[in-house]
C-alpha cells in the first residue's frame, strides 16, 4: 500500500525482562474511580455511571523521557494510576471474560491541565484539552500479568523531589479492573493493545518545571521522571 505521507510511528511500552514491545491502540480512563479523589475535587461518585474519557495513544512518554510542561496552562497536575494493559478485546464482556483479557500492568501519570479542566466543568464541556494533550500519559514499562499478583492490598504511590504526594490502595477503587473492563466493552468494543488508567487516591496537586517524580505500582512496576 502507497500513502500520501509517511504513515506515524505506532506508539509502544517497553516490557519488564524484554526486549519485545507493546505497542498501544487506544487509552482509556475512569475518572472519580477512588472515593477520597472525588471529594478533595468536590465531585461525588455515581457508581451507576461511571467517567470516562480518553486520551490519544501519542501523549504516552516512555523510557523515561522528560516531560514537556504543556502550552496553555498554569496548573498542570499529576494523578498517578495503575494501567492495564489488554492482549486481547470484545464487547458486552462478563467481568470474568473481562479479567481474561489482561496482558500486564504498569503505572502511570495522568496528567491533567486543571485550569482548563475547571473552565470546561463550569462551561459543562468536554475535557479533551484538559486531558488529552501532547506528553500527558507518562507510563512505565510493563510487566506481563502471570508474573505478579495483584489485589486489594497492592499500593500505589507517588513523590515529588523526594516528598509523598499520593498513596493509595487498589482495594480502595470504587469500581475494580474487571468491573472496569466490562463496563467500558458496553461502550466500545476493546481490542488488544488498548490501555485503561484506573483511577488516582487522593493527593493530585501541581507540577513545575524541573521537578523529578517516582510513581510505583508496589511490587509490580516503577516510573520516574522529570517535568521541563
Amino acid at each position: 500500500m502507497s500513502y500520501a505521507i509517511t504513515p506515524p510511528a505506532v506508539p509502544s511500552l517497553p516490557i519488564i525482562g524484554s526486549d519485545q514491545r507493546f505497542p498501544v491502540r487506544r487509552i482509556f480512563c475512569i475518572g472519580r474511580n477512588y472515593a477520597e479523589h472525588a471529594r478533595e475535587m468536590g465531585a461525588t461518585v455515581d457508581k451507576d455511571t461511571p467517567l470516562f474519557f480518553t486520551k490519544p495513544a501519542d501523549a504516552v512518554v516512555t523510557d523515561g523521557a522528560d516531560v514537556i510542561y504543556p502550552q496553555a496552562t498554569n496548573d498542570l497536575h499529576h494523578e498517578v494510576e495503575m494501567v492495564v494493559a489488554l492482549g486481547g478485546g470484545g464487547h458486552d464482556l462478563s467481568a470474568q471474560q473481562a479479567g481474561e483479557l489482561i496482558w500486564g500492568y504498569g503505572v502511570g501519570l495522568d496528567l491533567t491541565r486543571r485550569d482548563l479542566q475547571a473552565v470546561a466543568k463550569a462551561k459543562s464541556h468536554p475535557w479533551d484539552v484538559a486531558k488529552g494533550f501532547d506528553h500527558s500519559a507518562p507510563v512505565s514499562a510493563l510487566r506481563r500479568a502471570s508474573e505478579v499478583t495483584i489485589d486489594g492490598d497492592t499500593a500505589i504511590t507517588l513523590t515529588v523531589n523526594g516528598q509523598q504526594r499520593q498513596h493509595g490502595r487498589l482495594g480502595e477503587m470504587v469500581h475494580g479492573v474487571n468491573e472496569i473492563i466490562a463496563i467500558l466493552s458496553t461502550l466500545f468494543e476493546l481490542k488488544a493493545g488498548d490501555l485503561i488508567f484506573t483511577g488516582t487516591p487522593a493527593g493530585v496537586s501541581a507540577m513545575q518545571r524541573g521537578d523529578r517524580f517516582h510513581a510505583e505500582l508496589v511490587g509490580v512496576a516503577t516510573l520516574e521522571g522529570r517535568v521541563v
